[in-house]
């Protein structure tokens, strides 16, 4: 075991443990991030080319940090000198008057973010290639776009490197003992940390047992579907922004991007899957999945070819009510947990980061955690 004490470990190298640690590193804090699996992976939720980013969410909290996630993304551009934002807008479609737009038009108006309300017939006229009810509208929001992924995440490790941070993969963590030190074991060595930030993403109910924690976590496997264009260059980002609809799937909700990562094909995808196993990810029945999106894609986009052309793998790890745990570990004030971003987390990291780094330094974080926090969710008996 080393005799050398971290200021802060990192136990998780997704993007929002890789966010904590750059944004700790950064600050000058003696920082370790562990990572259980050879980098780079595409076992959790982090890897794959695109995001989607916006400012365009019907609770206000998550606009409010959206601002200054979006200037966070911009700075590590330009640290790490290679593209992670691409602006391509972001596209929220619902019925005219309901209150999915009607909820995203007061957060984004309270919070001063830049968008345009398009009622049906503008929203036919500037997106001919899209087929939805003569009733629909939708909200351009002008600053959301396209997250380069897995340069996003490269980026964090690598100016988290840069900053003097240390990064080992291949280090399961296998235990953590609390104290004043706290100690975590992995098959190779023993760390040591005044703090520790746990980011397990899918793995969170396997590292939180040990501590006599169990939270409503879903983790569910994601379908993510490329479909083929049938005039080439028809749903480019230069013509069609990303896009999120609500309730519209049997009352699940579908996102995509345009084209841009697959030449001619569109990323679109259902915002929900069936519960897993996450050691045992494709081991599960998706033709459901895939037969509520051809049935979408039929009817609301007709230039795209109704099967899909390309299918990947990803996971959620989905809370009860889409919300995070971002808070300490109950009993301790020097263990934080990170947990259960429900598939939207990606775009929030810069924040999330920041906020976590800054309670694992014992401070005040820059943001209301309210919504965030654990005791939200009862204790859960079966441990």
């Amino acid at each position: 075991m080393s005799d050398e004490a971290y200021d802060v470990v990192v136990v998780g190298a997704g993007v929002e443990g890789s966010a904590a640690a750059y944004y700790l590193a950064k600050r000058g804090k003696k920082t370790l991030l562990l990572e259980q699996f050879p980098l780079p992976h595409s076992r959790g939720s982090s890897h794959g080319q695109s995001r989607i980013t916006r400012k365009a969410y019907p609770q206000d909290f998550y606009t409010e940090m959206m601002h200054e996630a979006t200037d966070i993304w911009r700075q590590l551009e330009r640290e790490a000198g290679w593209e992670v934002f691409r602006p391509a807008g972001y596209l929220a479609i619902g019925e005219h008057n309901g209150v999915f737009l009607k909820d995203n038009v007061s957060s984004l108006t309270r919070n001063d973010a830049p968008f345009q309300y398009l009622p049906p017939p503008d929203f036919r006229r500037r997106y001919p290639m899209l087929a939805y009810p003569d009733n629909f509208a939708a909200i351009v929001d002008t600053d959301g776009g396209i997250l380069r992924a897995d340069k996003a995440l490269l980026a964090y490790q690598t100016t988290f490197k840069k900053y003097g941070g240390r990064l080992i993969d291949g280090a399961m963590v296998t235990n953590i003992r609390r104290g004043n030190i706290i100690t975590l074991e992995t098959p190779n060595a023993t760390y040591r940390g005044r703090s520790v930030i746990i980011c397990p993403g899918p793995w969170a109910s396997q590292i939180l047992r040990p501590f006599g924690v169990k939270l409503p976590l879903k983790v569910i496997r994601i379908c993510v579907l490329y479909w083929k264009e049938r005039q080439p260059g028809s749903h480019h980002a230069s013509k069609l922004p990303t896009f999120f609809e609500e309730n519209c799937c049997d009352g699940y909700s579908i996102y995509g991007l345009p084209s841009e990562e697959y030449p001619g094909h569109v990323k679109m995808c259902l915002h929900f899957g069936p519960e897993i196993d996450v050691e045992s990810r494709d081991q599960v029945d998706v033709k459901w999945v895939i037969d509520l999106m051809k049935t979408y894609v039929r009817t609301h986009f007709p230039g795209l070819e109704a099967a899909p052309s390309i299918m990947e793998p990803c996971i959620y790890t989905n809370t009860p009510d889409s919300h995070p745990v971002i808070d300490y570990l109950p009993g301790s004030r020097n263990i934080v947990l990170g947990a259960g971003f429900s598939g939207h987390g990606f775009k929030l990291s810069p924040v999330v980061g920041k906020v976590l780094g800054q309670l694992a330094c014992g401070e005040t974080p820059s943001y209301s955690l309210t919504p965030f926090r654990i005791d939200r969710f009862p204790p859960q008996a079966g441990l």
